[in-house]
């Protein structure tokens, strides 16, 4: 079955229909006046399995670091303006299905979720991860200040250095400065806590 498919039929939270539904970790708006350099955004195929992943490993009741998580759209034309997921899905906005993470650099560093980020996709495939294919799955960095450019960068070199070179494979993960952010609709956000057994794609695990 197509990956979009598959999407297509489990975009509507079963929680709709549970007597316990699901209680979601996040405000529903991420905060206005957060410092840039306290916002992380990743772009590393389906959004849902990168935000379930990522608060699998800093869930926010435990205050390991991470304060909230939007899934969202970014990094298209500068005319595709407040896009749905639909048109995202078509390949015609070139805005990439994102996550945006507030945190706590007092207690996870720029450069850990970096790592983590390369940690839990395949950044050696071009717009695509698994079946899931198109400019919108795309990995990339975008970050938010020069520093976090730098950092951005750093870790790459290092990680290709560690972990794709010895296998002759090479990072493809695009690293750009953040432009305007757009959050996806609501039954998108923490989609994989409301629906377990929704679709996440395969590449969305721990890779070491």
């Amino acid at each position: 079955m197509s990956s979009f498919v598959s999407r297509l039929a489990t975009l509507f939270p079963k929680s709709l229909f549970s007597s316990s539904p699901y209680v979601p970790q996040n405000s529903r708006n991420m905060s206005a006046s957060v410092p840039a350099a306290q916002v992380a955004t990743f772009a590393a195929g389906c959004f849902w399995g990168v935000e379930h992943i990522f608060l699998k490993h800093w869930p926010i009741k435990e205050n390991k670091g991470i304060l909230k998580t939007a899934v969202g759209y970014t990094g298209g034309r500068a005319d595709a303006t407040n896009p749905d997921y639909r048109q995202v899905c078509s390949g015609t906005t070139n805005h990439a299905e994102a996550l945006r993470i507030e945190f706590d650099p007092s207690k996870v560093t720029y450069d850990e979720l970096v790592e983590y980020f390369y940690r839990t996709h395949d950044p050696t495939t071009v717009n695509s991860q698994g079946a899931d294919q198109g400019t919108q799955y795309r990995s990339a960095i975008f970050f938010n200040t020069p520093e976090q450019e730098a950092t951005a960068r750093r870790v790459t070199q290092e990680v290709q250095e560690k972990h794709f070179t010895p296998k002759g494979k090479k990072i493809v993960t695009l690293i750009e400065a953040a432009g305007t952010w757009y959050d996806a609709e609501d039954y998108h956000q923490e989609y994989l806590f409301k629906n377990p057994t929704g679709y996440q794609c395969p590449t969305h695990r721990l890779h070491w």
